[in-house]
Parts: C-alpha cells; structure tokens; sequence
C-alpha cells in the first residue's frame, strides 16, 4: 500500500485533528525504527498511519477497537500482514507481542504523545526536544501522565531507550510539518 493511498482511507474514516496528528507522530516513529531495526520502513509507517483508523467508529470502545480497524482495512484492499498488526494492537484485548512490528507499535503509539508534550514545552519546536529530556520526563509520572510508560518499556526487547528516544524524536521530526510543529 502507497502512502498516499493511506492517508486518503485515514481521512476517510478518522475526522478528529488531534487522531490524525497521532497518526502521523506513530507512523513517523514506527518508518525511523524499522529503518534502524532493518525492517520494511514503508510497511511500519502505514501500520503507523492506520492503527487507529476505527477510532471514530468505536467512540471509546475497546472491545472493539482494532477489531473494527482489521475489517475495515481488509473492506478496502489493505493487505492483511497491515490489518493483522492494527487489530492485535489493542493492548486491551491482546498482550502477547513478540513481532518486532507489534512491539514497535505499543512503543510507538505510547511515547508520541510524551515526545509532542515535550515539544510543546519547548514551545512546539520538536527538534529541540533530546533523547535526554524524553528520558527525564518520561521518568515524571505525572508529566504527559496518559503516556502509557509500560507500553513503550517493551522496547527494551529490541533496543535500548536512548536508542528508541532518538528515533522516535528523529521520526517526530520528519513529520513535523504534518504534526503541526517547528
């Protein structure tokens, strides 16, 4: 799948701003980690893009949120090696990650929002933010106090934190235009 395809089927089915922002922080982290983990960067960036493209239809619902994301994926060509890994991210319903892909995402899906609230601090200037400042507040509990912290430790399976920090701010960086930061 194009990027471009994907961002028109993320358009047409996520209308929330903040959701499409959080698309594209995800996908910008996940095409900087598989580029580092020797992976696919185009495929993790539209897993990035999509995993959460049924969060408008299920308004909350975790029981069904992924679940819905697969079918619609799958109802418009996606392949199912994408639509496998949106409908398993759903750390409510699944936990058993092992794929380097899956355990990416729950990283990735998780710091984005630390990272950005970093970056607004520094007032919204994303390459200011270091891998030493996401260190220090990811260590604030209460800081970006959504970030689920547990998610993004299971980065520590294929990298050490320093190493996903750089990244993620890297893949912030990308897309800042996109994210509507500097």
């Amino acid at each position: 799948m194009e990027r471009d395809a994907a961002l028109a089927l993320l358009r047409r089915y996520v209308a929330s701003p903040s959701h499409i922002v959080h698309s594209h922080a995800t996908a910008g982290i996940m095409r900087r980690v598989a580029e580092h983990l020797g992976e696919d960067a185009g495929t993790w960036e539209i897993i990035g893009l999509l995993h959460d493209i049924d969060y408008d239809l299920v308004a909350g619902d975790m029981d069904r949120h992924g679940i819905e994301g697969h079918r619609i994926l799958i109802e418009n060509g996606v392949p199912e090696e994408i639509a496998d890994v949106v409908r398993r991210h759903n750390h409510t319903l699944f936990s058993d990650y092992v794929r380097p892909v899956e355990i990416a995402l729950q990283a990735a899906d998780s710091v984005s929002g630390l990272i950005i609230a970093c970056a607004l601090v520094k007032g919204g200037v994303v390459s200011e933010v270091t891998p030493r400042t996401v260190k220090k507040k990811f260590k604030e509990k209460s800081f970006a106090a959504g970030c689920e912290r547990e998610r993004i430790r299971m980065i520590e399976s294929l990298m050490d934190m320093e190493t996903f920090f750089r990244l993620a701010v890297e893949g912030l960086i990308d897309v800042r235009a996109d994210i509507g930061l500097t």
